[in-house]
């Protein structure tokens, strides 16, 4: 004979099926209990943040020493073309070796000249390190030669790389110096920011001196740590402006910068040449070295 299946109890089986669920549900909600709480990834300092005075950067980390040979384009980029600039300036930038150069000294050459290109008088010279090198945090020198006369406008500046995704002002800028040329014992240091153009600010100085920048080679220097720039002439060891985290908002002074080289001719900053002005007009750049300490 078939052995008989042992009857089940309805109730039994509830009680066991109740019983498992308890079970799972109790291990679900002490597994979710144990989960640990994510450590936060502490933050790394990025290099040379941290202020160091003037003479403690000597770890030499990029440079341009333009000894010899053809301009070194794994190193700059020439900005070409005319339309003012922003600043209803006359010349046209361009790649042209008669507007830029490096000498048989040792020296690179920005060269204005009274020269015609389209509806441009004059011809210059525009370089940037853009796509190639930026700098964020350590000291930048830059030992040059401005030209003077009357519409003449040397500059060595910055200009945050990121402003093909915020444009100027939110990019920033840091004019190191500049200089109008009929007040050529006055360098002029200058910090651009703001949301937006029509939120443009700055802020700045006008440092007069006794002799012409024009007469001899000088030391342009900044120094940028987190929240703070410096700006030095001639390596002294003091600055003659600092700018810090409290004098900007937005504050994008934090972020890489590329640096620019230019002679820009008339427009707003200096107005235009008169009859006094001499042509060629040519900043010389010595070199460019950018340091960080230890």
């Amino acid at each position: 004979m078939k052995s008989q299946p042992v009857p089940v109890r309805r109730n039994a089986l509830l009680g066991a099926g109740l019983l498992l669920a308890l079970s799972v549900s109790s291990c679900t909600e002490t597994k979710e209990k144990n989960v640990p709480t994510p450590t936060p990834t502490p933050t790394t300092p990025v290099v040379n943040e941290d202020p160091r005075d003037y003479g403690q950067y000597t770890e030499l980390k990029w440079s341009d020493e333009f000894t010899s040979g053809p301009l070194d384009q794994s190193k700059w980029v020439y900005e070409l073309g005319g339309g003012g600039w922003g600043n209803n300036e006359l010349q046209a930038y361009t790649n042209s070796g008669d507007n830029v150069f490096v000498s048989s000294s040792g020296s690179l050459v920005i060269q204005a000249r009274r020269q015609q290109s389209g509806n441009n008088a004059y011809t210059s010279g525009r370089l940037v390190t853009k796509g190639k090198q930026s700098f964020q945090y350590g000291r930048l020198d830059v030992r040059a030669k401005v030209p003077k006369g009357k519409g003449i406008w040397p500059a060595i500046w910055m200009l945050g790389a990121d402003i093909d995704q915020n444009t100027w002002p939110k990019c920033g800028e840091i004019d190191i110096m500049e200089l109008r040329g009929s007040r050529p014992k006055e360098l002029i240091s200058t910090m651009h920011f703001g949301n937006s153009t029509a939120d443009h600010r700055y802020k700045g100085i006008t440092k007069t001196l006794t002799d012409d920048l024009s007469d001899d080679f000088h030391v342009f220097s900044v120094v940028r740590s987190k929240d703070l720039i410096r700006f030095y002439l001639d390596e002294n060891p003091q600055p003659y402006y600092t700018f810090t985290g409290a004098d900007a908002s937005p504050y994008p002074f934090n972020n890489p910068f590329f640096l620019i080289l230019n002679v820009a001719v008339g427009g707003n900053f200096d107005g235009n040449p008169d009859a006094t002005t001499v042509f060629p007009q040519s900043m010389q750049v010595d070199y460019v070295r950018y340091y960080q300490y230890r």
